[in-house]
């Protein structure tokens, strides 16, 4: 498959452009349960392949149920993300549903340094600036010299600038206001990519869903 099409997703509640060397079959695709239940995250590229075994179904905008053949059959307007191939263009699909999948998985996120970057969006917590991941360190608030623990509650996103300045004090102790007090996350589907940041239209109908019921069980560390 050859990649392009419109390279939009929402931010924000905006369209944009997808950022430079993103790739089309590397975008996300929502993924629910045989009942509609959001399930997670997955790509492009693999949305296509449950399509092709018969595992899933495509769902559009007036919630229309497709196999794969007849969701290739459909045409790809210039305003719908889309890939090519050898002999036509396919329409991407952002939301599909499983036909054999009723469970919803554990609401459990290994506790990890990406997670944390994850639910602090790569900004650090003292000064509000948003770095890059190669710029950025995790802190304890309260330092471990002093008790803290290694917790979702004690552990934040911090740039090394502010990090030196901190060193093994409290942020009073030093003169540092967080931007605000670590809690742990809200699982949601959309959850491990919240880093990219990537959400898209077609999922909101789903994802109000989730925030209402069984998503908003907290993370087990």
């Amino acid at each position: 498959m050859r990649e392009g099409g419109g390279g939009r997703y929402v931010r924000g509640g905006e369209a944009r452009c997808y950022p430079p060397g993103q790739r089309m079959l590397d975008t996300g695709v929502l993924v629910l349960n045989r009942v509609y239940q959001p399930v997670h995250i997955t790509s492009v590229r693999r949305a296509f392949a449950l399509l092709y075994q018969g595992a899933a179904r495509a769902i559009d905008e007036e919630f229309r149920l497709f196999d794969f053949e007849s969701w290739a059959a459909l045409a790809a307007a210039a305003h719908h993300d889309s890939i090519g191939t050898v002999g036509r263009r396919l329409r991407v699909p952002r939301v599909i549903v499983l036909l054999a999948y009723e469970h919803l998985p554990k609401a459990r996120v290994r506790f990890s340094r990406f997670n944390i970057y994850a639910r602090d969006e790569s900004t650090c917590q003292y000064c509000g600036r948003k770095h890059r991941r190669a710029e950025l360190n995790l802190d304890h608030v309260i330092p471990r010299s002093r008790g803290g623990s290694t917790t979702w509650e004690n552990v934040v996103c911090s740039c090394i600038p502010c990090n030196l300045r901190k060193g093994g004090r409290t942020p009073d102790e030093a003169g540092m206001k967080l931007l605000r007090h670590p809690t742990r996350p809200r699982w949601t589907p959309t959850f491990r990519s919240a880093a990219r940041r990537s959400f898209y239209r077609e999922w909101r109908p789903f994802l109000s869903l989730a925030d209402a019921a069984y998503w908003n069980a907290e993370l087990l560390e």
